[in-house]
């Protein structure tokens, strides 16, 4: 049995302690919880009371006590969901300190974190793993297969659009997430997502990169461009935000409640701020070009204010060309142990050979979080079974670094106006 230990216990985390405590008890045991916030750890205790009365009580450390709680638990793997401007810090820290890390996605925010957790591998000899659950999603696996099989012959080109809904897209917004040097901005936190998945069809790595991105929609100064006033800084309590459609209420939710206003005063985190406030140093347009390694010539859009939520996909090889498209139901992150177990809404995925009828290609069913890749990926990681799979879904640093690369390069192009070399950034 392997023992495990969590970093960072906002809304993410709820995923991996349910899954060892609940399905994977057998060959995970939960020893340590670390976060800034002893109101969060307190909240997580009394839900896993909750859900898992007969469960040992996993032990609880403030984010000063990371080594500490190391030592003392002595974890196999540190799991970090903490913010993604400190997965770095956990990640390298856990290595030195003799343990493995599995990270949420993205590996981290930019090139200097990134040297520094490469330089870490290398020193340690430690591993580390980061989870794409949408790689496990059954309609993406699909994709890959019709690829790796030939389908379409050697690809060439793909288009690649994805749109967030005015509630999840706005969610970015009202969080930490909205501030850059916390996340990466879009290009790097959510699409490094959509990045991991034509990585991983194409079985290739972005080689120049050129992006241009704005902030057309949130922000106080486009919403006064509209003639919208949304003069206060956030949604809960605030009466003057009573008919806001962005509004979220923190007290009107009890998750929301425990992980979030309830811990203010002691996590400094404003988790309902006003999505067309300030500041915002993120983007909520944004268009990319990319050339691959293989030759592959990419086109990428990513929009955060959409009335409608999915991705739109299609690659073409020299023998055809696939197109998956997929429409999401729109959820909002809370760290409930229930949530999030709706599937997606009905996808298709149509194969069209060169001189032939196209085909409409069967995508199973599935149900829970994330189109039933979050159970898939718990599975991969908590009971491993030995046996090779054939679509390569699990996720390697190479893989997390590959897939912030392309964001990274992204940023940089918009700074400076110009194409990327992403070799110049680091190269793999």
């Amino acid at each position: 049995m392997k023992r495990y230990a969590i970093v960072g216990t906002g809304g993410r985390a709820r995923t991996f302690i349910d899954a060892i405590l609940g399905p994977h008890r057998e060959t995970a045991e939960l020893v340590g919880l670390c976060d800034q916030s002893r109101t969060r750890l307190e909240y997580h205790a009394a839900e896993t009371r909750r859900l898992f009365p007969h469960a040992p009580a996993a032990a609880a450390f403030g984010s000063e006590q990371f080594d500490q709680m190391v030592r003392q638990t002595r974890p196999d793997a540190i799991i970090v969901t903490t913010i993604d401007c400190l997965h770095h810090h956990y990640v390298i820290r856990a290595m030195e300190l003799g343990c493995d890390a599995i990270t949420e996605k993205p590996m981290t925010v930019d090139a200097e974190k990134a040297k520094a957790i490469l330089d870490a591998i290398r020193r340690t000899g430690r591993h580390l793993r980061v989870m794409f659950n949408y790689r496990y999603q059954n309609g993406v696996g699909q994709v890959k297969k019709l690829v790796l099989d030939g389908r379409i012959g050697k690809p060439t080109a793909v288009d690649f659009a994805w749109t967030l809904d005015t509630s999840h897209g706005a969610d970015y917004f009202r969080r930490w997430h909205r501030e850059k040097d916390k996340s990466g901005g879009l290009l790097v936190h959510k699409a490094s997502h959509h990045f991991d998945l034509i990585n991983w069809w194409i079985d290739s790595y972005a080689q120049r990169v050129f992006c241009m991105g704005d902030l057309k929609f949130y922000g106080r100064q486009n919403a006064e461009a509209r003639g919208q006033h949304y003069p206060y800084n956030r949604y809960t309590g605030e009466p003057a935000a009573k008919d806001d459609p962005f509004a979220l209420r923190l007290d009107s939710d009890p998750s929301l409640r425990g992980l979030y206003l309830n811990a203010e005063a002691d996590s400094g985190y404003i988790r309902d701020r006003n999505v067309m406030g300030e500041p915002i140093t993120i983007e909520d347009t944004m268009a990319i070009t990319a050339r691959y390694r293989n030759g592959v010539i990419l086109n990428y859009s990513l929009i955060a204010y959409s009335p409608w939520e999915g991705l739109r996909v299609a690659i073409t090889g020299d023998k055809g060309r696939l197109e998956f498209f997929e429409k999401h139901s729109s959820h909002i992150i809370t760290g409930k142990s229930e949530e999030g177990h709706t599937s997606e809404l009905p996808a298709s995925l149509t194969l069209y050979p060169m001189f032939k009828p196209p085909e409409a290609i069967e995508i199973p069913p599935a149900a829970g979080p994330h189109g039933g890749g979050d159970a898939v990926m718990l599975e991969a990681i908590f009971k491993p079974n030995g046996h090779a799979d054939p679509l390569g879904r699990d996720a390697t640093h190479i893989d997390g670094l590959a897939s912030i690369l392309v964001g990274i390069s992204a940023n940089e192009s918009i700074r400076t106006g110009m194409p990327v070399d992403c070799d110049t950034i680091i190269a793999i």
